[in-house]
């Protein structure tokens, strides 16, 4: 492949989705170097350990990061073990709270062994900012900090939010951005990608590689990924998510109920789709040659695939045209061993593992979402005589199989 076509196809896939390129002339010229060169270009992440379960809005930088690595480059993630302990305050109305030495490691393990899901480990650096920062003295400090204006720092949106209403900022909240930016030049980093709302931290690095006298790094920027709901961003609070580490079938059911409109946008940035097939995909769509249940259905195999494999996709496809569209229940289930007593339903919920408490249970049974062998149950204050082979359903995914021992 000559020089003009790889540096189109790299330049192609990386556009791939992305929000924002700043600025995209720098990064034509740092493709350009590093083909002539044949020196990869340095990539960086930064991940704080502040929640340890990776679900699908986590993999859209992650996946743009795996592309990079096919274009032949090296991804550098850092695991912000210090700047972790502050937090970042982006989007915060007020001040985090700061996370102890043993929470940060603790989180910072999950997230190692979770983005390998996605990652070239051969090409993947992983390291902790503690390295470079924890041994900065004061003076240091003092020079970093001295770079950046109070009034720079307020055209963060959130700073200058909390400022207008009277919240409190703290000073140490002022340092994430600072120590954010002086990761990449520490690293030297030629590129760094963050979400959107990571813009104000991102173009601090490259400020920061500017005054250190390093060429300054390119701002890639991912747009956030919409929840399930397809209203609020994908969240675990909001339980509009999907996990990464989620049971297939579980994975599948839930990618069957987001709204048709998010289909492509769920094509584009979480899975590894050609962007070709995509096109065809939507245009299909557009055309009404395709059935949206059947792109749908493809996408949900997509996202299994990634992180199950082929056969455990197929197999969630299979359970799901059984249960939801031929009515049949699905090949396996929990299995839960009862004593043969009566039971308040909410409580046989709980002890099956279908709801996660009795108040839970008995909101899921006033919503018409509760069945026995089939047949729906809208008494919250029931109670039956538990017997062997007796199916519960609480939603559309959970079953549970009666055993009384």
């Amino acid at each position: 492949m000559d020089f003009k076509s790889e540096l189109e196809r790299q330049l192609k896939l990386i556009r791939r989705g992305a929000a924002e390129i700043i600025p995209e002339e720098d990064l034509v010229k740092k493709l350009e170097k590093s083909l002539r060169t044949g020196q990869p270009l340095r990539v960086k992440l930064g991940l704080d350990p502040t929640a340890p379960d990776i679900h699908l809005g986590h993999t859209v930088v992650l996946h743009k990061l795996r592309q990079f690595q096919e274009c032949g480059h090296q991804v550098i993630i850092i695991i912000g073990d210090f700047t972790g302990r502050i937090g970042d305050p982006t989007g915060r109305s007020e001040t985090r709270r700061q996370l102890s030495e043993e929470e940060v490691l603790a989180n910072a393990e999950t997230y190692k062994q979770q983005i390998f899901k996605i990652l070239d480990p051969e090409r993947t650096e992983v390291t902790f900012n503690s390295r470079w920062l924890a041994p900065l003295n004061f003076a240091q400090v003092i020079e970093l900090a001295a770079k950046i204006t109070v009034a720079r720092m307020l055209e963060r949106e959130d700073f200058a939010r909390r400022f207008q209403e009277e919240r409190p900022i703290s000073i140490h909240e002022f340092f994430y951005p600072l120590m954010q930016g002086y990761d990449s030049v520490a690293l030297r980093a030629d590129v760094e990608l963050g979400g959107t709302d990571q813009k104000f931290n991102l173009l601090m690095g490259r400020q920061l590689q500017r005054d250190y006298g390093q060429d300054p790094q390119v701002a890639l920027m991912m747009p956030i990924l919409p929840g399930l709901d397809g209203v609020q961003k994908m969240s675990k609070s909001l339980g509009n998510y999907i996990g990464i580490n989620e049971p297939p079938q579980e994975m599948y059911g839930k990618a069957m109920s987001m709204p048709d409109e998010l289909m492509m946008t769920y094509f584009e940035l979480v899975t590894d789709v050609p962007e070709e097939e995509i096109a065809a995909l939507r245009d299909g769509l557009s055309k009404g040659t395709l059935h949206p249940r059947d792109v749908k259905m493809r996408l949900a195999r997509e996202i299994v695939r990634l992180y199950h494999g082929q056969e455990a996709a197929l197999k969630a496809e299979r359970e799901f045209r059984q249960v939801f569209q031929q009515r049949e229940l699905p090949d396996e289930m929990p299995e839960v061993n009862l004593s043969g007593e009566i039971v308040w339903l909410p409580r046989l919920l709980v002890l099956s593992g279908l709801a996660a408490s009795t108040s839970e249970a008995r909101r899921l049974i006033q919503q018409g979402a509760v069945r026995v062998d089939g047949e729906r149950v809208v008494d919250p204050e029931m109670e039956l005589m538990p017997r062997s082979g007796m199916i519960l359903q609480a939603g559309k995914r959970k079953f549970a199989r009666l055993r009384v021992v």
